[in-house]
């Protein structure tokens, strides 16, 4: 994404207080809005397995980590309801925002350099999809693998009940071929969330098993 793009700007009450260049509000640390979705599969019976992608090398944050499903920044003007163009973007997925299940809003801030500072509040997502991992067609520049982690390990990895964890998945040559690939990964090859981040996609993953989401958001 270019540093030209132009964001919403919010104070700490996530009231809307202007706009700024993308490359300003992280200089400057302002709050902005992201949108993220975690894409899960299988089935309370089967076992839900959740969605990472191995962020591209060439990423100016957290190269080389495992990440959100899907994630980017709203634009000015923009709701949470456009952030699923983040879907077809990064991974292929066209998924009407009518399908998604809306987790909750989260407030986060954290500096990553002494130039670059994100206060973000973020519009978090879940969506169930069973698509085999060859079938999704990512952005290069984004994504450079697909991985799935067992929701259970990596629940227990967060909270730090295991050290390692095994995931499954591919990774993308030169011309995009998908190749299968597993790792045993620990939280360090994670980007960085604060627990109440986590507490709030666990519970969401709970509230589904138990049929609390019952279609939609």
């Amino acid at each position: 994404m270019s540093v030209s793009e132009v964001l919403d700007i919010f104070n700490e009450r996530h009231e809307r207080i202007g706009t700024a260049p993308r490359g300003e509000v992280h200089e400057r640390g302002l709050w902005h809005q992201v949108f993220h979705c975690w894409i899960v599969s299988g089935s309370a019976e089967s076992g839900r397995h959740i969605l990472f992608q191995l962020r591209h090398p060439d990423k100016e944050t957290f190269p080389d980590k495992l990440d959100t499903s899907s994630a980017g920044h709203l634009l000015a003007g923009e709701a949470p309801e456009d952030g699923v163009r983040e879907l077809e973007e990064e991974l292929g997925l066209v998924i009407p925002y009518e399908k998604l299940i809306y987790c909750g809003l989260h407030r986060e801030e954290y500096r990553i350099s002494e130039h670059y500072m994100d206060r973000e509040f973020t519009h978090v997502h879940l969506a169930v999809c069973d698509l085999p991992l060859e079938r999704y067609s990512v952005q290069r520049s984004e994504v450079s693998g697909l991985f799935w982690l067992d929701s259970r390990d990596f629940r227990e990895l967060v909270r730090g009940e295991r050290d390692r964890a095994r995931a499954e998945g591919v990774v993308y040559d030169d011309r995009l071929r998908p190749i299968r690939e597993e790792r045993l990964v620990s939280l360090d090859d994670f980007t960085a969330n604060t627990a109440d981040y986590y507490e709030l996609l666990f519970g969401a993953l709970s509230r589904l098993e138990s049929g609390g989401f019952l279609s939609g958001n």
